[in-house]
C-alpha cells in the first residue's frame, strides 16, 4: 500500500452522525434489568441521542383499553409502563425516536401478529380511534417531559411493504394510515416532525416513489423519508441460526443513493431528510455475523459513507435483550446488539465508539477512502482504519506537522485483540455462563491500546498502523507536552538493575 500524504489543508465531505439514534428490541423489554444495564453501558461509552423500537402500542405496554358503560364502549389510556420506560430513557440521557405501532388488540381490525411476542400488524378498526390514541399520547408526553417532546422524531409504522408487518403489505391502506396520522398530529401541533414510509428491501423504489406521489396528491409534505438498510443476501438456516453472505458495499450505497435521487426528482420534496431507522449487516436476530470482527470492520466502511445521502442512520440494535424469535438460548447467538447478554461488548461496539470519538475529536475531515477516515483539529489528527478484504496491511501515513514530538495512541479491535466470541467458543460455548466466565469474556472484549512517540522532521510526522484481517483501529496523533517531575528519568527507570 502506497504511503498516504496528508498536508492538513484537505477538506473532505464526511457527515458523521453516528450517535443520532440506535435501535432497541420492543419497548416493553425496557422494564427488565439486563436491558437497562446494557443501555447504561452503551450510553456511558458511546452516548446516542435517540432510541427507536417497536411495540409502543402493543399490549405488553398496556396503553389502550376499552370498557363498556351503560351499553356504550368507551376508551381509556394507561401510561404506567410507558412512563416507567421513558423515565429510564431520560435518566440515561437518550430520547425516543417514536415509532407508531403496532396495533392494540382491541383496536385492531384483524388477528394477524408477528414475532414471538405477537405484535398485531393489522390496520385499526377505526381510524379516528387510532388518531385519538396517537394525539393523546403526544399530549401526555408533553405534559410529562415538556416541550422537548416536539424535537422527538416520529415515524408512522414499521416496514409496511412486508406482509408480516402490515396486513397484505397493502400500499393504499398504509397511505391512508400515514395521511390520517400525519394530519391529526399536525392539527394538534404542526411543529412535530412526522416521517415514513419506514420500508425495508422489497420494492423499495416503487414504494418511495408512490409514497411521494400520494403525498403530493394529498397536499401533505412529510418531514422526512424513512427506510431501512441491510447488507446481506438471503440467509441459509441451520438450527436456530442464519448464515448470510455480505453484499458488495458499493452496491448497497448505490441503493441508498437511488432513494435520494427519487426524492430529489420531486421538486416539492427535494432535499427532504432521509432517516435510516434501521441498519445492520444481517436482518435476522440469529444472524451469526453480528457477533464477529468482520461485522465490526464491514460496518466501519458503512459509517464512513452513510452520511453522504442520509440525515441519520440507526443501528439495529444497542443490545441483545431481544425476543422476535423467542428468548435466546446462548449469550452469542447472532443477536443484533452491540452488547451481548452478560454485558459483553461485541467488536462492533467499538466501531461505533471509535466513530463517536472521531466526532468528538474534530469536525474537519482530511481523508476518506475505502480503508479509512481521518479528521483534524488544532492539536493533531485522529482516524479509523479498517480491513474487510482479509489480507493484513500496514498503512503508512505522513502528516504535515510542525517540529517537536507527537504522541501516537492506537486502539485495536481484531480477531486477536478483541474477540470474546472466540473465547466463548474455546470455553466450550456455555449456554449459561457463570458470572466468573462473564467477567473473563468482558476482559477479552476490550481493545488493545498501544502508544508511541513520533518526532516531526522536515515538516512532517510519519506513522505506520497495522490493520489485521477484520480489524478496526482507532488512532490519535497529537502534540506531546512533556512535563517530567524533578529527578524522574523514564529511560533510567527501564534500565534499572
Amino acid at each position: 500500500m502506497e504511503k498516504t500524504i496528508i498536508n492538513g489543508t484537505e477538506s473532505v465531505r464526511f457527515c458523521n452522525n453516528v450517535d443520532f439514534c440506535v435501535g432497541t428490541g420492543r419497548l416493553g423489554l425496557a422494564l427488565t434489568e439486563e436491558y437497562l444495564k446494557q443501555l447504561e453501558l452503551v450510553q456511558s461509552e458511546i452516548g446516542f441521542r435517540h432510541i427507536r423500537g417497536h411495540g409502543l402500542f402493543s399490549d405488553d405496554v398496556a396503553i389502550y383499553h376499552e370498557y363498556e358503560e351503560d351499553g356504550v364502549t368507551k376508551v381509556e389510556y394507561n401510561y404506567t409502563y410507558l412512563d416507567r420506560i421513558f423515565d429510564s430513557y431520560m435518566r440515561l440521557n437518550i430520547r425516543p425516536f417514536i415509532e407508531l405501532g403496532f396495533m392494540p388488540e382491541k383496536l385492531a381490525s384483524g388477528t394477524q401478529t408477528i414475532f414471538y411476542w405477537k405484535g398485531n400488524t393489522t390496520p385499526p378498526k377505526d381510524y379516528k380511534m387510532w388518531t385519538d390514541m396517537v394525539v393523546a399520547l403526544l399530549e401526555h408526553l408533553r405534559e410529562r417531559y415538556g416541550e422537548q417532546v416536539l424535537e422527538w422524531p416520529i415515524e408512522v409504522w414499521n416496514e409496511p411493504n412486508l406482509p408480516g408487518f402490515w396486513y397484505k403489505a397493502d400500499m393504499q391502506e398504509y397511505f391512508r394510515l400515514f395521511k390520517e396520522t400525519f394530519t391529526a398530529i399536525k392539527a394538534y401541533d404542526e411543529r412535530f416532525k412526522v416521517g415514513g414510509p419506514a420500508i425495508c428491501g422489497v420494492n423499495d423504489a416503487e414504494w418511495i416513489r408512490k409514497f411521494l406521489e400520494f403525498c403530493r396528491e394529498s397536499g401533505i409534505k412529510p418531514d422526512s423519508v424513512t427506510r431501512h438498510h441491510y447488507c446481506v443476501e438471503f440467509p441459509e438456516h441451520d438450527g436456530h441460526y442464519d448464515y448470510s453472505k455480505l453484499e458488495d458495499p458499493d452496491m448497497r450505497m448505490d441503493n441508498l443513493q437511488s432513494t435520494r435521487d427519487i426524492i430529489d426528482s420531486f421538486e416539492e420534496f427535494r432535499g427532504l431528510p432521509i432517516h435510516i431507522t434501521e441498519f445492520s449487516t444481517s436482518y435476522t436476530p440469529q444472524g451469526v455475523i453480528h457477533d464477529t470482527n468482520l461485522n465490526a470492520a464491514y460496518l466501519a466502511e458503512q459509517l464512513a459513507r452513510l452520511g453522504d445521502m442520509n440525515e441519520s442512520y440507526s443501528y439495529w440494535t444497542f443490545g441483545d435483550v431481544f425476543e422476535e424469535r423467542g428468548v435466546p438460548f446462548t449469550p452469542f447467538h447472532g443477536g443484533f446488539g452491540l452488547v451481548a447478554n452478560g454485558l459483553i461488548p461485541k467488536p462492533t461496539f467499538y466501531t461505533f465508539k471509535f466513530f463517536k470519538e472521531l466526532k468528538n475529536f474534530g469536525s474537519r475531515c482530511v481523508l476518506k477512502d475505502k480503508t479509512g477516515v481521518i479528521v483534524k483539529n488544532g492539536q493533531g489528527y485522529a482516524g479509523v482504519l479498517w480491513n474487510i478484504d482479509g489480507s493484513e496491511f500496514t498503512r503508512e501515513i505522513s502528516f504535515a506537522a510542525e517540529g517537536g514530538e507527537y504522541t501516537l495512541i492506537t486502539k485495536t479491535v481484531d480477531e486477536e485483540t478483541c474477540n470474546p466470541l472466540k473465547l466463548w467458543h474455546d470455553l466450550g460455548e456455555p449456554a449459561n455462563p457463570t458470572e466468573e466466565i462473564n467477567e473473563l469474556l468482558r476482559a477479552a472484549a476490550k481493545p488493545l491500546i498501544s502508544s508511541d512517540t513520533v518526532k516531526a522532521e522536515g515538516g512532517k510526522a510519519d506513522i505506520s498502523v497495522n490493520v489485521k484481517k477484520n480489524g478496526v483501529v482507532y488512532f490519535e496523533l497529537t502534540e506531546r507536552r512533556f512535563t517530567p517531575d524533578r529527578g524522574y528519568d523514564y529511560d533510567r527507570v527501564l534500565s534499572f538493575h
